[in-house]
């Protein structure tokens, strides 16, 4: 009786496990007795039918066998309960356990202070998180599964309701962290993204508008007429040219301005740049 009435449920699942395997054991032992108590219960009747003189005393010891027999086997049943039980509630442990690592471990690259240091850096950023934000909805699920199974261990282990619940808070607490961790990321992904959108497109009209002015400058005044001519004509081409950029120049003003408005952390460069 003192393995069926033992208390000792684990520390954590692997112990839970270790008493599992040792209590499996215990019930195969319990099992190849069952013969002896049948071969008892036969003995004691065939003496009884037999009209033994100690047939009273028999029939008392027989009652006595069954019913340590009957006691221990629905003590073994309980064990048997309490063992699985046990291990449900620290299987659950250790998956919100391990949910929680890889959230932390997730966190740590949502805290990254690095936003990219030109347009290509950027893009290559927001890609990383992009992913991280897929592994996030995938999670979601396994988040929600938790989190139903806490309820269900709360109503049929009431005694360990209130661990079960302390986990499931903090479960809840690490998923809301790093949902606000990568919603911020994203956002600030994608301020440097326009600013270096920006940029880029700032320093490639910068450069034309260079090159455009050393073209015009490089032209020579026409000694005559055909010279002259010419000289028009390569106007006309530049001024085409200029022409079609100006929806270029446009579009990056109104970009300049929409970070301005936006209140961007790199609103003085953008000033200087508008």
């Amino acid at each position: 009786e003192a393995i069926v009435t033992s208390e000792e449920l684990g520390q954590d699942l692997e112990h839970v496990e270790v008493l599992q395997k040792k209590f499996e054991e215990f019930q195969t032992d319990l099992a190849a007795h069952e013969e002896r108590v049948n071969e008892v219960n036969q003995f004691a009747g065939k003496l009884i039918q037999e009209q033994h003189p100690e047939e009273e005393l028999i029939k008392s010891k027989q009652d006595e066998v069954n019913a340590s027999w009957q006691r221990l086997k629905g003590l073994a049943l309980q064990r048997q309960g309490k063992l699985f039980g046990a291990a449900e509630v620290q299987r659950f442990n250790r998956d919100v356990d391990e949910t929680i690592s890889w959230i932390k471990e997730k966190g740590q690259l949502m805290a990254s202070d690095d936003f990219g240091r030109d347009l290509a850096s950027v893009q290559a950023l927001l890609r990383k998180h992009e992913g991280l934000e897929r592994d996030l909805a995938a999670l979601e699920d396994k988040v929600k599964a938790l989190c139903a199974e806490a309820d269900r261990l709360q109503q049929s282990h009431p005694i360990n309701a209130s661990q079960i619940q302390v986990k499931r808070e903090e479960l809840i607490a690490n998923w809301e962290q790093i949902r606000t961790l990568a919603a911020e990321r994203h956002a600030r992904l994608n301020d440097s993204y326009r600013l270096q959108r920006f940029l880029a497109d700032f320093r490639d009209l910068t450069s034309w508008v260079t090159e455009m002015k050393a073209l015009i400058n490089a032209d020579e005044l026409a000694n005559d007429v055909a010279g002259a001519e010419a000289l028009l004509d390569r106007h006309q081409e530049h001024k085409g040219e200029i022409d079609a950029h100006e929806d270029s120049f446009k579009s990056a003003d109104e970009s300049g301005q929409a970070l301005l408005a936006a209140g961007h952390y790199a609103s003085d460069e953008v000033k200087e740049k508008v």
